[in-house]
């Protein structure tokens, strides 16, 4: 399985229950395999915030669960993705991050993820500015689609703070050392087409054509890609983040030969021969296998 042992220890004493899907702060919606996930503050511009965080996790978990959910769109509200955090606490904002955070997540445990941990692809449509926190959510997404004209940073710096969500080690990995440093050191802001041009994205488009691209992307995966293949295939994508290719090797060779001898590989070559849509037999919440190697989740 490709969750922690900590994790599934959690779920089986029952101290991590499934979301009850009752939201405040974001939209949850699901069409033909598609989870759409949109940040619902609109009038802040979708300022974070971290109850708003906290459901973002909670509705995460919940498309990890779902074997109906095969791919993720995060999107926002009106005409921001969202404009990074809420600064309606002043100069206090940042005081208690931590205390922040473990307050938003008090009450009934409901399981809670991050991006990329869902075992299914997550496409951030970036329909307008993403800046701070909002930059750094969407770079926690397997690909990014920005609006052409949308203003992004990573504004930490320019607020007496560092980025967070792990942007250290994502952004490097997907633009280059050099790129990051630029980003992340200065907090400059940058548009849309910039972002593609840099990697951060990898389309820009008017702003009224981010939201289509994605659902025609993710639309794709749910209806022809294998979810088991898919789940396997992003763990070790986000794994490599940290690892040398010999390390993602040594894992890549087994589940191969795993996956290889199950009945989605067979169907896939079929599918293709006989010119018809896949009919995928393997769940990404049930059928996937143990992980080479320590699993430390």
């Amino acid at each position: 399985m490709l969750r922690s042992d900590s994790e599934a220890k959690l779920i089986e004493q029952g101290d991590l229950v499934s979301d009850d899907g009752s939201y405040k702060h974001i939209i949850f919606a699901v069409e033909d395999g598609v989870a759409t996930i949109t940040l619902n503050r609109p009038d802040r511009m979708n300022a974070f915030t971290f109850p708003l965080g906290a459901e973002l996790e909670r509705a995460y978990a919940r498309c990890d669960e779902d074997d109906a959910v095969r791919a993720v769109i995060l999107t926002g509200a009106g005409k921001a993705f969202c404009a990074g955090a809420d600064l309606g606490g002043g100069g206090k904002t940042f005081d208690d991050v931590e205390g922040g955070r473990s307050g938003a997540r008090s009450g009934a445990r409901a399981r809670r993820l991050q991006a990329w941990q869902v075992r299914k692809p997550v496409v951030a449509a970036i329909n307008g500015h993403a800046v701070g926190v909002g930059l750094t959510l969407a770079m926690q997404c397997d690909l990014r689609i920005v609006a052409r004209e949308a203003k992004l940073a990573f504004a930490f710096v320019r607020r007496g703070i560092i980025p967070e969500l792990g942007s250290h080690a994502i952004l490097p990995r997907v633009i280059g050392f050099s790129r990051a440093a630029d980003l992340l050191l200065s907090g400059r802001t940058f548009r849309g087409e910039e972002a593609a041009a840099l990697g951060v994205a990898s389309e820009a488009l008017p702003a009224e054509e981010v939201l289509p691209r994605a659902q025609e992307w993710a639309a794709d995966v749910a209806a022809n890609a294998a979810p088991a293949s898919v789940a396997i295939a992003k763990r070790l994508l986000w794994e490599s983040v940290t690892e040398t290719p010999a390390e993602t090797m040594a894992k890549e060779g087994p589940l191969l030969a795993w996956i290889g001898k199950q009945p989605d590989a067979a169907e896939g070559v079929r599918s293709f021969l006989e010119r018809r849509p896949p009919e995928w037999k393997l769940s990404a919440s049930t059928d996937l296998p143990d992980w080479p190697g320590k699993d430390e989740g």
